[in-house]
C-alpha cells in the first residue's frame, strides 16, 4: 500500500518498523501452530513473512487526508525512548520524520492525532525530544484520546503500574501542552472520521471510522494483531487487558463487517483489506 483513494479521502501509511518483536505464539498464546497452518492457504503469501517464517506484523501510522484535514491515527514507538522490554524499540533514531514527508506531510501540517488507545506501540511518536524535554512533535494537532482511555492510563502512570514509561514521556506532555482533546468514545472528529468504542484490548479503545462519498473503512487499531484472528477470533493476545471482552468485541467486529464490503486498517496488519466469509467461517483477503 502506498497511497490508496477512497473517494475524497486519501489513506497513506507510515511503517515504523517492518516486522513484529513478538513471535506469533508468544502474541497469541491459545493459538497453535497446527491451526495457523489450517489457514495458510489464505494467510500466504499476503500475510506471512517469509523472512522469519511467522506470520507478518508491522508498526505503522496510518495518514488520512481529507479535503479540510490531515489526520495520523496512532503514531508508533518513538525515537530516543527507553523501553529497555523491547531491545528494537529500546533509544530507537529511526526516520520517521523523513518516512512522513515522503508522503507529503511536515509536523507542522498535521491538525489531528487520533489514539486507538495508549499502548507504548501506539503513541511514540506524539512527543520528541527537544531542549532537554518530552515535546508534541506535531505542535498544531489537537491529539484526540477516548476520555475512558485517558483515565485508565492516568491512574496506571501515577501508581507506577504503567511500566513502559510512555505514558510519562509520550501522554503526558501533550496533556501538559493542552493539545489534548479528552472525549467519548462515539466522538465525531470531523464529517468524515468518528470513534467507536470496541473494549477489551484496553478500557477505553476505540476504532476510527471513516465514511466516505465511494464507501467506508475502518482503522481498527489493536482489536486484532494477526491477520489470523479473522478466522480465530478467540484467541486474544498477550497484551488484552481484558482477555474474555476482547473475544467477545473480536467476534461481533467480524461478525458485523463479514462481507460489508468495508476495508479493514489494522493497527499491525501488513495490509489493509476486507473481511469475507468463507467455509462456515472468515478469512481476510488483501485490498487490491
Amino acid at each position: 500500500m502506498q497511497r490508496m483513494k477512497l473517494g475524497e479521502v486519501s489513506i497513506s501509511r507510515v511503517i515504523e518498523i517492518d516486522r513484529s518483536s513478538f513471535p506469533t505464539a508468544s502474541m497469541l498464546p491459545d493459538s497453535t501452530a497446527e491451526a495457523i497452518a489450517a489457514h495458510h492457504h489464505w494467510l500466504k503469501p499476503h500475510f506471512v513473512d517469509e523472512r522469519t517464517g511467522d506470520l507478518a506484523s508491522r508498526i505503522q501510522t496510518y495518514v488520512v487526508r481529507t479535503p479540510r484535514h490531515t489526520i495520523l491515527i496512532d503514531t508508533g514507538v518513538g525515537n530516543d525512548k527507553a523501553r529497555t522490554g523491547a531491545p528494537a524499540w529500546h533509544m530507537r533514531r529511526s526516520a520517521y520524520l523523513d518516512d512522513l514527508a515522503a508522503v507529503g506531510v511536515t509536523p507542522e501540517q498535521v491538525d489531528f492525532v487520533l489514539c486507538t488507545h495508549l499502548h507504548v506501540d501506539h503513541v511514540g511518536w506524539n512527543t520528541r525530544w527537544q531542549d532537554g524535554r518530552w515535546v508534541p512533535t506535531f505542535p498544531r494537532a489537537r491529539y484526540v484520546i477516548a476520555g475512558a482511555e485517558w483515565e485508565f492510563w492516568k491512574y496506571e502512570n501515577a501508581t507506577g503500574k504503567e511500566e513502559s514509561g510512555c505514558i510519562a514521556d509520550s501522554v503526558v506532555p501533550v496533556v501538559e501542552a493542552g493539545q489534548a482533546v479528552l472525549v467519548d468514545s462515539d466522538y465525531k472528529v470531523d464529517e468524515y472520521l468518528r470513534f467507536e468504542p470496541w473494549i477489551g484490548h484496553t478500557p477505553g479503545h476505540v476504532c476510527v471510522r471513516l465514511t466516505t462519498s465511494a464507501g467506508t473503512a475502518v482503522f481498527s487499531g489493536d482489536l486484532m494483531h494477526r491477520t489470523v484472528q479473522v478466522a480465530e477470533p478467540q484467541w486474544s493476545s498477550r497484551f488484552c487487558y481484558d482477555p474474555a471482552k476482547a473475544r467477545a468485541t473480536r467476534r461481533a467486529f467480524v461478525e458485523q463487517h463479514a462481507d460489508s464490503g468495508t476495508l479493514i486498517l489494522a493497527g499491525h496488519f501488513p495490509q489493509p483489506g476486507f473481511i469475507v466469509r468463507a467455509g462456515g467461517g472468515h478469512r481476510f483477503d488483501p485490498a487490491a
